[in-house]
């Protein structure tokens, strides 16, 4: 009866990294269809001449932007949910172990948050006013 709950610890762990490549695998398809009509629908507007084909080209430049804007405001929000729980875990071992310095564990959370905050601030490319794409 030893042998049941030892298969079973060591199947689910087997298990959830089986279930997370495939969500990986999945999300890779989806954004290999996505990128396949893409291309498709920019070659045949490379095909067409008129108004309408610069209308979609419009409407790509600004779903574009729209992404750009969304993975920058991810990215703030992961720097401080990252910072936060490095303040937390610093906090929190600070008063379990009083005896050793080992709230400085909470500074590599900390840390790697302040790294995404200073990335998205001051080094990742800045939307432009009159072109909001970039």
């Amino acid at each position: 009866m030893d042998i049941v709950p030892a298969a079973i610890g060591t199947l689910i762990p087997i298990a959830g990294i089986a279930l997370a490549a495939i969500i990986v695998w999945l999300t890779e398809q989806r954004k290999a269809k996505e990128s396949s009509y893409r291309n498709e629908l920019l070659r045949k507007i490379a095909e067409s001449q008129g108004d309408s084909a610069q209308k979609v080209f419009d409407m790509i430049r600004q779903q574009e932007g729209e992404s750009r804007i969304r993975r920058r405001e991810g990215l703030k929000l992961a720097g401080l949910i990252t910072v936060a729980i490095g303040i937390g875990l610093g906090v929190m071992l600070a008063m379990l172990e009083r005896s050793e310095p080992a709230w400085i564990i909470g500074v590599i959370p900390a840390f790697i948050g302040a790294a995404l905050l200073i990335y998205v601030f001051f080094l990742a490319p800045k939307p432009d006013r009159h072109d909001p794409t970039l």
